[in-house]
């Protein structure tokens, strides 16, 4: 993992009884353990790390990172042992240190963005703005590490030891900029502890992961956490406070000391003053510290305008000239899945794939779309299985309150009921069609077009497959409408 062993005391690590090894590696995988290694064995939503222990030290396991309930777990194992045992009450924020530590490099210049929709978007474009400053930059989430270095990740914001060795590759290999997804997961789980960060974005708060936590106060709490606790008090925070909670994280990060420059549409320090759209995109008035300028966005989506105002914000805040930055706003690029022109019939009706997968997203992207299309607007929504329930009619009341027609098929359905799912959707829109499979629900959309009309699938954005079980069937919306279209138009693929 790293060429230079270190040892327990390096490493910021005080053990019981003293006891400094050298440690080869760290993981939280008891199978991935090697002789020398420290295994963190973390408290878990269905199983606490500690019933590993054993076999971690079977393996060679140097030393045991893990809370108290952990070390009573394995109480026996450890005492007949040598390994080193490291008891604190935050075992997860100690690993993120140590992972630190451990790789010991990142990009010098790091910015994280958290917010309920949004945050892949803003990352991208920050990269984006970057790379047209000359920086050599990534942006590191929902889509892998992306920009002058890849990397596929399985997660929005990964487990430390992950994060912190991709951020050390990426540093290897000469990125000098990062700008990161902030997930409510990774944020509460401390995941991201241990990252330098010059400056941190919010972009909005709405309903989502109540199936993970207790409360919508706990699930603003967990994004909190970035102002609260990550970024450091001489951190600039960058804060869209045309949203309710905006206020609300802003007082947070100014408890703290930090910096904070506002965004917001027709408010803030940097202020969306004006937008006119059109069929490829937008052209934005804005004003920075009483100038005003008009920038043109070759984006679909009035929120994009808001993103991009954040993005530009956070790079200001890491030190890059204004008026740089806004020359850079033209040369930003739609995000895969993210109001993603998938393709366009032969009578000009074109066909999007969003992301958009919470009631608060769907209904903005189906607004937000509205400005560029004349004719009618057609929204393909479903909901995910083992995730929110709650949300599920919520998710077709929004399509039906703002599309023109909808219709409701299989997200991921998981391990739950496709048509179980479904039916709840349906209880929020009970005009919808109803079509289960997604292939046959775009084919139906694209074929419902007219000229001037649009479709927009929801949902499952940049994802190329569907989760149906245990198994993971190849499935891109984008691919599947280019598919539609080509048939319906008698075009070869």
């Amino acid at each position: 993992m790293t060429d230079k062993n270190k040892s327990l005391s390096e490493l910021g690590l005080t053990a019981r009884a003293g006891r400094n090894p050298v440690i080869t590696g760290l993981t939280v995988d008891s199978r991935a353990v090697a002789p020398g290694m420290l295994f963190a064995a973390l408290p878990g939503t269905q199983v606490h790390g500690a019933t590993f222990i054993p076999m971690a030290l079977e393996y060679g396991a140097a030393a045991i990172l893990t809370d108290a309930d952990g070390a009573g777990i394995a109480a026996e194992a450890l005492a007949e042992s040598d390994a080193a045992v490291i008891v604190t009450p935050d075992p997860r924020q100690v690993l993120a240190y140590t992972a630190a530590l451990w790789f010991e490099r990142q990009p010098k210049t790091m910015v994280a963005v958290t917010g309920t929709n949004g945050k892949t978007s803003v990352a991208t474009f920050v990269r984006q703005i970057w790379q047209a400053l000359g920086e050599t930059s990534v942006n590191v989430g929902t889509t892998g590490v992306e920009g002058d270095w890849q990397y596929p990740l399985r997660h929005t914001t990964p487990e430390p030891i992950t994060l912190h060795k991709v951020l050390s590759e990426a540093a290897e290999a000469g990125v000098t900029h990062a700008a990161m997804e902030a997930s409510s997961h990774g944020l509460s789980q401390r995941r991201l502890d241990g990252v330098t960060l010059t400056a941190a974005g919010f972009t909005n708060f709405s309903q989502d992961h109540l199936d993970y936590h207790a409360s919508f106060e706990a699930y603003f709490d967990a994004k909190a956490g970035l102002f609260a606790r990550v970024l450091p008090e001489d951190g600039v925070a960058v804060i869209n406070i045309t949203d309710p909670r905006g206020v609300d994280m802003a007082a947070i990060a100014t408890a703290r000391g930090q910096k904070v420059i506002t965004v917001g549409r027709g408010e803030g320090d940097l202020a969306l003053a004006g937008q006119r759209y059109d069929s490829t995109g937008q052209t934005i008035r804005l004003t920075w510290q009483g100038s005003v300028r008009q920038e043109r966005l070759n984006l679909i989506g009035g929120f994009q305008a808001e993103n991009a105002l954040l993005a530009a914000g956070l790079v200001i805040a890491c030190g890059a000239e204004p008026a740089a930055v806004f020359n850079a706003l033209g040369q930003l690029g739609t995000v895969r899945g993210r109001m993603q022109l998938a393709a366009t019939r032969d009578n000009d009706a074109a066909v999007f794939v969003d992301y958009a997968h919470t009631p608060d997203a769907v209904a903005t992207a189906i607004r937000a779309l509205r400005p560029h299309v004349m004719g009618r607007l057609v929204a393909i929504v479903g909901a995910g299985g083992d995730r929110d329930a709650s949300k599920r009619p919520l998710m077709g009341q929004a399509a039906a309150a703002h599309a023109d027609m909808v219709i409701v098929t299989d997200d991921n359905p998981r391990s739950e009921d496709p048509a179980l799912i479904r039916a709840a959707v349906m209880q929020g829109c009970p005009d919808a069609v109803e079509i289960g499979d997604r292939a046959e629900a775009i084919l139906r959309g694209v074929d419902a077009l007219q000229p001037g009309d649009a479709l927009l699938i929801c949902g499952k954005g940049h994802e190329s497959g569907q989760v149906i079980g245990d198994t993971i069937f190849p499935f891109d919306d984008v691919e599947q409408a280019s598919i539609a279209v080509a048939a319906l138009d008698g075009r070869g693929l």
